[in-house]
């Protein structure tokens, strides 16, 4: 059994949510999981509403009452500065101190890619991505602003326990799922000190990994390789800003974010499942989003909470539908946001 919280957002993020916890509770009647999904109302209504985004005590009681959260779009064109957001999604991953970004890069459709004559095993990695330090902290300050003169300081923070664990976090990955390298990225060149910290550290830390090869790479090279030779790369592991511009990038290589799961992860606490796509206002209400990364979304969380089986059998099911077209129009198929929901559900229950 896993009790797991469902925060559907705003815009499409409600109603890709709603497909995904349609397919969610199909395979768990399917397989008798025994999940409880709970449905929290947080997002810009309820900010609209109160003013409150989140309150320590339910950040408590999702820590300590939950298997995993399950976490829709967030932001609305209503609240410009997204203070919500914010508060939700940064606050639950600095809060529960989540230090993994896990971004699965998966070719469904080879057609889905810019690239030419590239399949499923040419586009095949995973990106760990470190999610609670470097330029996101929010250190520094202004100083003249709105002068001719006005100076602006950014801190980039990496601490050597942040940067180990998640450089083991990334080798113990590769080692688990059979994958033979682990490739960093960084900026050693121009960023001195904090260059040196991730070099020694990925030397160290990979020298207990004989079995896997490790590089180095500047992240301006490996961003233009990783457009010329993907199939070079399977375990990416890098910093946060790098982490969120190259995630972003290979999921443009593999048709982009309508199929980009990801997950927010520390062992032994609730884990934090999210579609990384936006919440696209223009298109809330309108039954053409396309759900499919929040799917695969619920797969991953479920297969980080001991289902593997009943994940791979959501992802088949999404293949199947990428095959046969049951999809949005975005991804070459008819049917809408609802629709698409529905076929995936009763494929799930068909097995």
């Amino acid at each position: 059994m896993a009790r797991i919280a469902v925060i559907p957002g705003d815009g499409i993020g409600v109603e890709v949510m709603a497909q995904a916890v349609k397919v969610l509770r199909s395979v768990d009647e399917a397989a008798g999981l025994g999940l409880e999904l709970v449905e929290w109302d947080h997002g810009a209504e309820r900010y609209l509403r109160t003013g409150v985004a989140i309150t320590d005590e339910e950040m408590a009681e999702l820590a300590t009452g939950y298997d995993a959260i399950l976490l829709g779009a967030l932001g609305d064109p209503r609240i410009p500065d997204n203070a919500h957001a914010r508060e939700i999604l940064l606050g639950l991953r600095f809060r529960l101190d989540l230090y993994v970004n896990l971004r699965p890069i998966r070719l469904y459709d080879p057609s889905f890619s810019p690239l030419k004559d590239i399949g499923p095993a040419d586009l095949d990695l995973d990106i760990f991505r470190e999610n609670t330090e470097g330029l996101y902290v929010g250190l520094g300050g202004a100083f003249k602003r709105g002068t001719a003169d006005e100076i602006a300081i950014e801190e980039d923070v990496n601490t050597r326990k942040g940067v180990e664990r998640i450089i083991r976090a990334a080798f113990e990955f590769a080692h688990s799922a059979g994958r033979g390298r682990v490739t960093l990225a960084d900026k050693a060149n121009a960023m001195r000190y904090v260059g040196d910290l991730w070099r020694r550290v990925f030397a160290e830390v990979g020298a207990e990994y004989p079995d896997i090869e490790r590089e180095a790479l500047f992240v301006d090279a490996l961003a233009l390789d990783l457009v010329l030779r993907p199939s070079r790369y399977r375990v990416i592991v890098t910093s946060n800003l790098f982490g969120d511009i190259l995630s972003d990038l290979a999921a443009a290589l593999a048709g982009g974010l309508g199929l980009a799961p990801s997950a927010n992860l520390h062992p032994g606490r609730p884990g934090l499942f999210e579609p990384v796509h936006g919440s696209a206002p223009d298109l809330a209400g309108k039954d053409r989003a396309n759900p499919l990364a929040a799917v695969l979304t619920a797969a991953l969380m479920l297969d980080h909470l001991g289902y593997a089986r009943e994940a791979a059998r959501i992802e088949a099911a999404v293949r199947r539908s990428i095959e046969e077209r049951r999809t949005t129009p975005d991804l070459g198929g008819e049917l809408g946001t609802s629709a698409v929901g529905d076929w995936l559900s009763q494929a799930v229950r068909e097995g």
